[in-house]
């Protein structure tokens, strides 16, 4: 792939694969129980983080330079409506089906509806009920702030080079401070690779990862690097310090998908896109498809390989429907909605879907 080639490419399918094994990944971490362990499938909301970085910057930085300008307004609309229909519908139905079993004391949805109606789940954390979309309050307050950064602030190329380095520098430096700084240095990786391929230098420097070849020989390394996150959680004694190291190889494996190869071809089939596609709501679904599937057949309640089916199976179909439902019809009427304010651009889904994390985009 040439520059040219990668500037002129409107949609990179094999991102969404990528993103959904990821998503089901994160579904068999907490459905799959301790024969999964070896999956490591918790640190899969760290590749949505650095997905939905790279795809939400590279789509303001082409809007940028088609348009002379990005338009806030028409991000924030955007991005509202990609995100929040959907996850208020899930969230409505995940209280309404605690009400109808008489669970909404008892579950402790109650105390925590605040933080969830208000996007600030990361102060709920994992483990609570609902506790999975802790990661979009992450990267919601991200992009309140990262175009503000990037484009209300910052213009020329090198300078917003600068600013990314700089930011990530800051983050990495926080981290000792707070754990909450953590989860966002997958997002400016993320961004940064955006900003470096976005130039003909930087595109032409990381290039050479996009060969077939070369592509192949990532994907390998990667897994075998995946494979080994409990052991380096164990050496490290804590989950922080291999997030952030995580987060290189997970950039390189993204500049490898954009190019072609054995790889692309295999997350840029159907079955892949199609999951991938789906993945935001897959995300989103996976508490109410785990109520659905131990209510069918209760001993799905204890955790193991068919429970992780069952939820996955049932995530699917539940996700499906919101896709079609929900996602493409406001995302839809968020295009319309830009276009008629006089700055048509296409949405994330013209690149690869823009999932907020977590799997956590």
């Amino acid at each position: 792939m040439t520059y040219d080639d990668y500037r002129a490419t409107t949609r990179f399918p094999a991102l969404d694969g990528l993103r959904g094994i990821a998503a089901a990944m994160v579904i068999i971490f907490h459905y799959g129980g301790e024969r999964w362990g070896w999956l490591s499938g918790w640190i899969g909301v760290h590749i949505f983080f650095v997905l939905s970085g790279f795809l939400i910057t590279t789509l303001a930085l082409r809007e940028e330079q088609r348009r002379g300008r990005l338009s806030l307004g028409n991000f924030y609309i955007r991005r509202s409506l990609r995100i929040l229909p959907v996850y208020f519908v899930v969230l409505a139905l995940v209280v309404g089906v605690a009400w109808l079993r008489g669970e909404w004391e008892s579950s402790g949805l109650a105390p925590l509806m605040p933080y969830y109606l208000t996007f600030n789940g990361e102060f709920v954390g994992p483990g609570q009920p609902h506790g999975h979309v802790w990661t979009l309050g992450v990267e919601q307050k991200f992009y309140l702030v990262w175009p503000l950064l990037a484009f209300a602030v910052v213009f020329a190329s090198r300078v917003r080079l600068g600013v990314s380095v700089a930011l990530l520098v800051l983050l990495l430096a926080l981290c000792p401070v707070h754990n909450a700084f953590i989860s966002y240095v997958p997002i400016v990786a993320g961004c940064l690779l955006a900003v470096v391929l976005h130039t003909r230098t930087g595109f032409d420097a990381l290039a050479v990862l996009m060969r077939p070849a070369t592509a192949t020989f990532v994907a390998l390394v990667f897994i075998v690097i995946h494979l080994a996150v409990v052991e380096a959680v164990a050496w490290f004694g804590s989950d922080g310090p291999v997030i952030l190291l995580y987060s290189v190889p997970v950039v390189v494996l993204v500049t490898s998908l954009l190019g072609t190869g054995p790889t692309v071809w295999i997350l840029s089939t159907k079955p892949m896109t199609f999951l991938g596609d789906r993945s935001y709501s897959l995300y989103l679904v996976q508490g109410l498809a785990g109520v659905i599937a131990a209510s069918v057949v209760p001993r799905f309640g204890v955790l193991s390989s068919s429970t992780a089916l069952a939820v996955l199976v049932t995530s699917l179909l539940l996700a499906d429907l919101l896709y079609r439902g929900v996602e493409k019809p406001f995302i839809g009427l968020g295009r319309t909605w830009t276009s008629h304010r006089g700055v048509a651009c296409r949405e994330p889904e013209q690149l690869g879907r823009s999932v907020p994390a977590k799997i956590g985009s």
